[in-house]
């Protein structure tokens, strides 16, 4: 199945933001950014870590979102991959991408793009 794969490692991120440190903020901010993008959340499960941190997954229709946070070093790993069955939503996944770095403001990223899928044969 072809689809697109963005990860992202960002770092020097302010650290004292509500979605750094709360299960509850990441979850809302996420599931917002999901339905923005236009993607179709179908499940999601966040965890708070003590004494901070956080760690979340959304389960979308056409696949996933994960990310996790380190507010102990401003550090930030996010994880968007869609599939493109019926619909290019490549560009969906990079809005969504997009705007979740948007909260977290690195002073400096890694991203990768990775294409996955295509026929066998």
């Amino acid at each position: 199945m072809d689809g697109v794969h963005l990860l992202g490692e960002w770092y020097g991120c302010p650290a004292h933001t509500p979605e750094f440190n709360r299960a509850e903020a990441l979850r809302e901010v996420c599931l917002n950014a999901v339905e923005a993008s236009g993607l179709t959340t179908v499940g999601e499960r966040f965890y708070q870590f003590e004494p901070h941190g956080v760690t979340g997954a959304v389960v979308l229709a056409e696949s996933h979102l994960a990310i996790h946070t380190w507010p102990e070093s401003g550090f930030v790993t996010v994880d968007v991959y869609v599939c493109n069955y019926t619909a290019d939503n490549t560009a969906k996944a990079q809005k969504l991408y997009d705007m979740i770095e948007a909260v977290f403001k690195p002073a400096r990223a890694h991203s990768q793009k990775i294409l996955r899928g295509g026929k066998d044969g």
